[in-house]
């Protein structure tokens, strides 16, 4: 019989994942390419190794046990470590990083980062480069958390965090805006927070797993739609499904067409001064990382990611 070790290699983590997701040995079996028996045959070997029942076979679908369940979400930190460790020695051998991920605010333009992310593919093509989604407090913590390498558009300052470098993007200016049917378009300047909390605000959700959410720019007792972006927030403004908020260059391509209105308001004009930051690691950063940098030394660069947004055509 096999040993603990023996069992537990990163194929047998890949199989188990795999019976999990689909909910069968057969499914699990057409996924990997194997015959039904022989996947039976390698989950029971791992169960005896373990001495423990992995899934409960009581009904059609394969059910992962509470000690399945363990291995599973520790197994997937194991093989986390493991692409970990392959990332570390491809960069120590070519100096590029197997992959770079960069986390993005969604008040960056998403035209500029791709214009950044094409010429960075080009050049590195050995990097895979992953883009991912964050707003608020959210862009931070995927960079401290680790998974991310970089973060674009950070609105709270990371402090003391050890590894994590930082420095100014720029400063982003915020109008309330409402579509030209809203019942705001027409209301009379400025508009104080006893109206605006008769209406509808429409905000973006913090994407933060950790810590206390970030909420702005809405009154106590106010009506509210949350969506998941800055766009989506924009998209349901233009619908007039409220009113909120926008970044200022975000806004003006659909303020000069006429299909949102900019209202004054009584309490403060916002400005949102934001940030990109970085990890340290042991040692000379990759050298896509090092790339996305260097670019970031551009006034112009750190300018077209704020204020170059287009309306779609």
């Amino acid at each position: 019989m096999q040993t603990h070790r023996e069992a537990l290699t990163p194929d047998a983590l890949g199989l188990l994942q795999a019976v999990a997701r689909t909910g069968s040995f057969a499914a699990a079996a057409r996924e990997l390419g194997l015959v039904p028996s022989a996947v039976t045959y390698r989950v029971r070997q791992i169960e005896d190794a373990l001495d423990v029942l992995l899934f409960d076979r009581s009904s059609r679908q394969a059910k992962l046990t509470a000690a399945g369940g363990e291995l599973l979400r520790s197994g997937e930190q194991l093989l986390r470590e493991i692409d970990a460790v392959a990332h570390r020695v491809k960069r120590v051998a070519t100096g590029w990083e197997a992959q770079l991920t960069i986390a993005v605010d969604t008040v960056i333009s998403c035209s500029t980062v791709m214009e950044l992310a094409q010429a960075f593919c080009d050049l590195a093509p050995t990097t895979r480069l992953r883009l991912r989604d964050e707003t608020l407090s959210g862009t931070l913590d995927a960079l401290i958390s680790g998974e991310a390498d970089l973060a674009l558009g950070v609105v709270a300052e990371p402090g003391n965090t050890p590894g994590v470098h930082s420095h100014l993007l720029g400063e982003l200016p915020f109008v309330y805006a409402v579509a030209p049917h809203h019942p705001l378009a027409a209301a009379k300047e400025p508009l104080k927070d006893e109206v605006l909390r008769l209406h509808r605000q429409v905000v973006a959700a913090d994407s933060t797993s950790r810590g206390t959410p970030i909420t702005r720019g809405l009154l106590a007792g106010q009506d509210v739609f949350t969506v998941p972006t800055m766009r989506a927030k924009l998209d349901a403004q233009l619908r007039g499904m409220g009113g909120g908020f926008l970044p200022q260059p975000m806004a003006r391509p659909y303020v000069e067409t006429g299909r949102l209105v900019v209202k004054r308001v009584e309490r403060p004009t916002r400005n949102v001064r934001l940030s990109y930051a970085w990890r340290v690691a042991t040692g000379t950063s990759g050298r896509g990382l090092q790339w996305w940098l260097k670019q970031l030394e551009s006034p112009a660069t750190r300018e077209a990611l704020l204020a170059r947004h287009r309306e779609p055509s």
